[in-house]
């Protein structure tokens, strides 16, 4: 009844085969996060530069602009369109709203 059970040193190995298991999905995970990292930099990279002048559009392509951006303002809508320093100054000169938040106007040193 009272059969012994298995050794020590067959507990031992199978503990060594259990870790063994658990650090190769360890590495596998490094791997995968790495390879991660690699991709995210890769598309850093490739993203293009934040512009410097933004106009927003509205839903209508043919209405006028509505609003001129500073290129990093957070107010920007979806339908902002990147556009020179100049396309800039002549929209604002043209009565193009400047955003109240990021004031390309001030940026662009055409106050009133």
């Amino acid at each position: 009844m009272n059969e012994p059970g298995p050794s020590r040193l067959a507990l031992l190995r199978f503990l060594e085969r259990v870790q063994e298991r658990d650090l190769a999905r360890t590495r596998r995970w490094i791997a995968d996060e790495e390879r991660r990292e690699t991709e995210r930099q890769r598309g850093l990279k490739a993203r293009p530069a934040t512009p410097q002048w933004l106009i927003d559009v509205g839903l209508n392509p043919q209405a006028p602009p509505l609003f001129v951006h500073v290129g990093d303002c957070w107010m920007a809508g979806k339908r902002s369109r990147a556009v020179s320093r100049d396309q800039a100054r002549r929209a604002l000169a043209d009565g193009v709203k400047a955003c109240r938040q990021c004031q390309p106007d001030t940026a662009l040193g055409m106050l009133d």
